[in-house]
């Protein structure tokens, strides 16, 4: 759980453009060296006083693209400022000076993704789940030109209770005792999606789920 700077230093390695966090962004201590490293996200609706950025600009192929992260309230169990607000917030400070907005809503509850994609339809171009790590099939191309699926999906262990080990899972099911997590083995998985927008009206055009 959360992200450690060995993993950090390899995902960046791999040639990513940002890194956006959720609500395990404090799980490992040596997170706070890296935080505030240009290409790292976390929820923009955490605390104002937290170290790190919830949305970053960045230029690519001559267009800024802005990368907003929010966290969900519903049953996330952390503490955060209303993400309807703050996205709204923060998008209008920064409409006028990128091309493009993406969202990282970071959520359990279905319906508050959704929810946020219609509020923020036409607004941002693109707004994408995740939390959940498994993959949805309800890719959709809004009325105001905004892409959007409920949860992007999961990297990890194809035999696994989103990445735990399958019998430790069970057990904690069955017994309602505390099980140590255990990250399960064997072959692993990588979901993604690709949006592809029209580069003079900003609204997209194609959705592609990714599966490997």
């Amino acid at each position: 759980m959360g992200i450690n700077e060995k993993a950090y230093k390899t995902i960046l390695s791999l040639g990513t453009d940002a890194i956006t966090l959720g609500n395990h962004t404090w799980a490992k201590k040596e997170v706070f060296n890296f935080i505030e490293q240009e290409k790292i996200i976390r929820p923009a609706n955490y605390s104002k006083n937290n170290p790190g950025k919830g949305y970053r600009i960045f230029d690519c192929k001559n267009k800024k693209i802005a990368v907003i992260n929010l966290i969900g309230r519903v049953e996330m169990n952390v503490l955060s400022e209303n993400p309807f607000i703050v996205a709204d917030q923060i998008i209008e400070k920064i409409k006028d000076e990128v091309d493009y907005i993406i969202v990282d809503f970071h959520a359990e509850a279905t319906a508050e993704k959704i929810a946020m994609s219609y509020y923020l339809d036409g607004k941002a171009n693109i707004i994408f789940g995740t939390h959940t790590h498994v993959q949805t099939a309800d890719e959709t191309i809004l009325e105001g030109g905004t892409g959007y699926i409920t949860d992007i999906g999961m990297t990890g262990p194809i035999k696994s209770v989103i990445g735990m080990d399958v019998k430790a899972s069970i057990k904690r099911f069955e017994t309602s005792l505390p099980e140590r997590y255990k990250i399960a083995e064997g072959n692993a998985k990588m979901n993604a999606c690709i949006f592809e927008i029209n580069d003079e009206t900003g609204r997209v055009i194609g959705i592609k789920r990714i599966n490997l």
